[in-house]
């Protein structure tokens, strides 16, 4: 058992004795027991809203918390609410965006039969007489002349083959003899060899690729080969970053009780990774009118809040959400890290906008992300979700008796000599305020409540920077 499994273990006990101690009616209010790296039910970053001023008045009463996976799924039914959206987008902008239509062959690829290769375009069996005028064949030129029986003209990759050529002979694989130019055929010529034929690759009409694929590099490539100038596309989800809290620096080292802002430089890339065009990060501290005015102002189709979201004094998120007039689809989700995550859709517009609220703990609020965000998003995009996939973990890993928990795993040979079955290996620095463990993982595994035994499968959710969405 790690250090900090021990730190915890020890005052999990304690909070079990004091609450014993005072009765019954406290055991009601008491957290539940968790597991290592489970946080308080709180929203705040990493001062948290504790003290005597979080009781000079009652929040109303919370709803239980929804289950991880279930949580996942309402967050993904709503990012698919309301009509499809499509816009038509220049190649160039089009990159890492998904297709709202079927791509389709505008033309027959290749468009003419062309030389697979650098060589001689042959008519009929050889030897042949080599055709001295007219030199060559290039790529790029008008269509050649056909080509008599027993002729062979130079041809470079990519060229027109000439009308009743047979085949295309490598120059490596063919012999001139200048002298009476003749061409020899160093070994066993086929008919057609090295010639695409039009319409090889697909023919007008056919279907390349379905609507919701992304568009790679490669896909706006086979775009422009098959005709494409414009696309359509789904476009990227509109996304605000709110950052919440007066304790926040923004550069520098901590002093005097402020800290750095940690989530502002990480929010916005992993979301530009999962798909969403983030239009601001913005710092607002803890003031309620200025969030209000912010979340109800913006035009983005998400807004993420960082912290708030628990019931400290100056946890603003939920009060401000009832001002709004918005309704809750999660308030509070059954997973440690993050357990004070939320989900709402606000007011405006007939495609439905939402808030996901995050904690303010780091590691807590990218389990918001990956649990709320991360769906909601992929829905709104019409991005396929990824295939799930399981692997074993080489170590046991503690659980929360209720909760899932979502651990910083990295994925390793496994094996006493390093050649065995890959596995997950849990990273220590997996507390809710802790960076350090999600920053050199691969995954999250997906631990169930009560934990996992060494050896046992768990679900896996590949991070960003292993599928190469930062590059």
């Amino acid at each position: 058992m790690s250090q900090e499994d021990r730190e915890v273990d020890e005052a999990l006990a304690l909070v079990s004795r004091a609450t014993e101690a005072r009765g019954p009616a406290a055991q009601a209010h008491a957290p539940h027991a968790a597991g290592p790296g489970a946080e308080p039910d709180r929203g705040g970053g990493e001062t948290g809203g504790t003290g005597p001023a979080a009781t000079s008045s009652a929040p109303p009463a919370r709803t239980r918390a929804t289950p991880w996976r279930e949580a996942r799924a309402v967050a993904a039914r709503a990012g698919g609410e309301g009509a499809p959206r499509t816009r038509r987008v220049a190649l160039a902008q089009a990159l890492g965006q998904v297709l709202a239509e079927p791509l389709r062959a505008l033309t027959d690829l290749p468009s003419f039969d062309t030389s697979a290769m650098d060589g001689w375009a042959v008519a009929g069996p050889g030897p042949w007489w080599s055709v001295g005028q007219g030199g060559q064949v290039l790529a790029g030129h008008a269509a050649p002349g056909a080509l008599a029986e027993g002729a062979a003209v130079r041809i470079a990759t990519g060229a027109r083959v000439p009308p009743d050529a047979t085949a295309v002979i490598r120059s490596e694989h063919a012999r001139l003899d200048e002298a009476q130019a003749r061409l020899y055929a160093r070994r066993e010529v086929v008919q057609g060899q090295d010639i695409r034929p039009r319409g090889q690759e697909c023919r007008t009409g056919d279907q390349l690729l379905p609507a919701g694929a992304l568009v790679s590099p490669a896909v706006l490539g086979l775009a422009a080969a098959a005709g494409y100038d414009e696309l359509d596309v789904v476009p990227r989800p509109r996304v605000e970053v709110l950052v919440l809290g007066d304790e926040l620096l923004d550069e520098g080292l901590p002093h005097d009780g402020m800290v750095r802002d940690a989530l502002g430089p990480l929010l916005a890339p992993w979301l530009r990774a999962l798909g969403a065009e983030v239009l601001a990060t913005r710092h607002l501290g803890d003031d309620a009118d200025a969030l209000h005015r912010a979340v109800t102002a913006s035009e983005a189709d998400l807004v993420v809040t960082t912290g708030g979201t628990a019931a400290g004094p100056v946890d603003h998120v939920h009060p401000i959400l009832r001002r709004a007039g918005a309704e809750l689809l999660v308030d509070g989700v059954a997973v440690r890290p993050g357990h004070p995550m939320l989900l709402a859709r606000l007011g405006g517009g007939a495609e439905g906008r939402y808030l996901v609220g995050l904690p303010g703990n780091p590691l807590a609020a990218v389990s918001g992300l990956l649990t709320l965000a991360e769906p909601l998003l992929r829905a709104r995009a019409q991005r396929p979700a990824l295939a799930p996939y399981s692997s074993p973990v080489r170590d046991a890993v503690n659980g929360h008796p209720h909760d899932t928990r979502l651990v910083p795993v990295v994925h390793r040979a496994g094996g006493a000599d390093g050649n065995g079955p890959e596995q997950a290996v849990p990273l220590h620095y997996n507390g809710p305020a802790m960076l350090r463990g999600i920053a050199a993982a691969d995954a999250l595994a997906v631990v169930p409540p009560g934990g996992a035994r060494a050896g046992q499968d768990l679900d896996i959710l590949e991070l960003p920077w292993t599928e190469g969405r930062f590059t």
